[in-house]
C-alpha cells in the first residue's frame, strides 16, 4: 500500500493482520496529528466569508490536496471548521518539524 508524496498518509506505516481463514489484510497504522503548537507560524490568514481551504491551500501552500497541512497546524476536529465564520484566524505555518528560520 502506497501514497504519493503529497498524501497526509505517506509517512504512515502499514501493518498486516492475518484473518482466521489465513487471509491477510493490510492496513494503515494510526497517523497521530502533531500538536499545533510544534509548527512554526509564517502568517495568520482572516477568513473572509465563502473563502474555502482548497483555495487558501493553494495560495499559500501552492497545492490545494496539501489542505491538510493547515489542518493539522490548527486546533480543529474537521476541515471545514476553519472556514466556516468570517473572521476567523488561520494558522499558516512551515510543515511539522521544520524550524522558524533564525532571525539573524
Amino acid at each position: 500500500m502506497s501514497f504519493p508524496a503529497n498524501s497526509r498518509y505517506a509517512a504512515t506505516e502499514t501493518a498486516v493482520h492475518t484473518l482466521p481463514d489465513g487471509k491477510q489484510v493490510v492496513y494503515l497504522r494510526r497517523r497521530f496529528v502533531p500538536s499545533p503548537a510544534n509548527f512554526a507560524l509564517l502568517q495568520e490568514h482572516v477568513v473572509v466569508e465563502g473563502e474555502r481551504l482548497d483555495v487558501l491551500t493553494a495560495r499559500y501552500i501552492g497545492d490545494p490536496e496539501q489542505f491538510w497541512r493547515i489542518c493539522d497546524a490548527n486546533p480543529v476536529l474537521h476541515p471545514e471548521e476553519l472556514t466556516a465564520a468570517a473572521g476567523a484566524v488561520i494558522r499558516i505555518t512551515l510543515p511539522d518539524g521544520v524550524p522558524a528560520p533564525s532571525a539573524e
